[in-house]
């Protein structure tokens, strides 16, 4: 327990520049004060001593503002930042060196009984008014975006974002646990790509237009046209043998990998199902 005291102790001045000595962080650092109280009631806790360790939990609480139940798992090395409105889980883990910023909850989806709150890998970072709820395995090295809501399981080296959370891969790239504020904004990618369709749709439109506005009316009616987004050309009803009409309509080919990202890590389409798409 002193290990880990000392390592929560230490980590202060790596990750915060406006630690100046320890006289300050022991006595003006709730963070610190709230894992001091933690330790010593999850020692007791793990004894199987009734009341006292959620009283000293109570307390912490009362001090510092972070909640932490007495029954929950935390490593060497964490960093509570500012830390209120902190909530724990009874069985949440947090892996060793996480970094946690204010109005974080670690909580549970229901009154189910177990592991019912998720577990942090190493080298964690959630960010201010994040939520990470339910029995989910938070991978190494993932970053979780400022007032996201996580409720599926992330990979190792990802960044979450959003309401849900979405993923998105960085696998291979090292980040600094600090840089949590120059965050992808997936959304706006998305939105983006799918503006740039829009607009080449309507250019092949306003084409086609002018190539039709010559045609008598009456021979615009016996074929039916349709729009196909495998070939992005017009067919005839003499041709709906090769090509169906009514059930090619899928706005677009989901063959952007922004996109195939977005719709999998919302948990809107999995890849799997994509993939049919994305064959030319």
């Amino acid at each position: 327990m002193f290990k880990s005291l000392r390592a929560d102790f230490r980590i202060i001045f790596e990750r915060d520049p406006a630690a100046r000595n320890w006289l300050e962080v022991l006595f003006c650092y709730p963070g610190l004060q709230a894992l001091l109280f933690h330790r010593l009631a999850h020692w007791m806790y793990s004894l199987g001593m009734p009341f006292i360790p959620r009283l000293i939990s109570h307390l912490a609480r009362f001090l510092t503002g972070i909640e932490i139940h007495p029954g929950a798992t935390i490593g060497t090395g964490v960093f509570i930042d500012h830390g209120m409105g902190v909530v724990v889980g009874e069985t949440a883990i947090i892996g060793d060196y996480c970094l946690i910023y204010q109005g974080v909850t670690l909580g549970g989806t229901g009154k189910e009984s177990g592991k019912r709150h998720p577990t942090l890998g190493e080298n964690v970072v959630v960010g201010a008014g994040a939520k990470v709820l339910g029995n989910i395995q938070i991978g190494n090295n993932v970053r979780i975006g400022a007032g996201s809501v996580v409720l599926r399981e992330v990979p190792s080296d990802c960044t979450v974002v959003g309401i849900p959370g979405r993923v998105i891969y960085r696998s291979g790239v090292r980040v600094d646990p600090l840089e949590h504020g120059s965050l992808p904004d997936s959304e706006a990618v998305v939105i983006r790509t799918l503006m740039d369709r829009i607009e080449a749709l309507e250019t092949q439109v306003h084409t086609l237009n002018d190539q039709l506005s010559g045609v008598p009316a009456q021979a615009l009616t016996q074929p039916s046209l349709c729009f196909t987004s495998e070939n992005n050309h017009l067919v005839s009803d003499s041709q709906e043998s090769e090509v169906d009409c009514s059930g090619q309509t899928t706005c677009c080919s989901l063959k952007d990998k922004e996109i195939l990202e977005f719709l999998d890590g919302s948990g809107i389409w999995h890849l799997d199902e994509c993939s049919r798409f994305s064959k030319d």
